[in-house]
């Protein structure tokens, strides 16, 4: 995740924490307060803080130290430190968190593994997204290497899967409807509010924005411009106007250990 060494300069102000996402992972993780959270991949330490903000003892884990520098604040304990070689010991949390960070993780099979050995008997609770159950949003028409950069990562069924044989717990998949007007944007976050993607604030955080070739970036942004400006856009796409939320991919993955 060195990438984030250098796209996350300004990661915190435009990947804002959503209370709603904030509230889903205390519901799932479903453990009392003062339970020990590792927090993997915490980036700035945003869902991080809103958890302790809860009560929770939160760990929060991540390789870039250009994303912890952001983290002005005294309330979670930093590791610097990758998935696959957690610097944790042995059933040392209570649960485990994950957010839209394991497309990242370079071996997936072994950062399962070593969550299942740093986890005593709680939960594990991943935020992430399979793009073939998404609907083709106008953002692909613009932006189509999104799509298909999406299609290279593991399909739901087989991510579960991996889960569950590394982690010996039972897997579920929860779908995530996106609302309108989420405050962490990431990649289809802005799904209702196509000028947030004309911002390069807003791109620079989104990895399969900076990770894409900057050319074929530059003409879905000069069309998107022109067709905004035109009233294109709103003639072609206008009726998503009309949702508060919608199901692009995302999931919530649920690890429990069967009673």
């Amino acid at each position: 995740m060195s990438i984030y060494n250098s796209i996350g300069q300004q990661y915190s102000e435009t990947r804002i924490p959503d209370i709603r996402i904030v509230n889903q992972l205390i519901n799932l993780l479903n453990l009392p307060k003062d339970s020990v959270i590792a927090d993997i991949g915490a980036g700035t330490g945003g869902y991080s803080l809103a958890l302790a903000n809860q009560g929770f003892i939160v760990n929060a884990i991540e390789p870039s130290v250009v994303m912890q520098k952001q983290a002005v604040y005294s309330q979670v304990k930093w590791f610097t430190g990758h998935a696959e070689n957690l610097p944790l010991t042995d059933k040392s949390v209570d649960g485990v968190v994950s957010i839209l960070t394991i497309h990242h993780f370079s071996n997936l099979e072994k950062a399962f593994q070593e969550i299942h050995r740093v986890i005593k008997d709680g939960t594990i609770v991943l935020l992430t997204f399979d793009i073939r159950l998404a609907q083709k949003i106008w953002l692909y028409d613009y932006f189509p290497f999104l799509w298909e950069d999406a299609l290279r990562l593991l399909p739901l069924n087989e991510l579960t899967n991996l889960m569950h044989s590394n982690t010996k717990r039972r897997v579920e998949a929860i779908p995530f409807l996106l609302p309108h007007d989420l405050s962490d944007l990431f990649a289809a976050a802005a799904w209702r509010r196509p000028e947030l993607y004309l911002q390069p604030e807003v791109r620079a955080s989104i990895s399969s924005f900076a990770l894409a070739n900057q050319d074929l970036v530059e003409q879905g942004l000069q069309l998107l411009a022109a067709d905004l400006s035109s009233g294109e856009w709103t003639k072609k796409y206008g009726d998503i106007y009309n949702l508060t939320e919608i199901d692009i991919g995302y999931r919530f993955i649920r690890a429990t250990l069967d009673n």
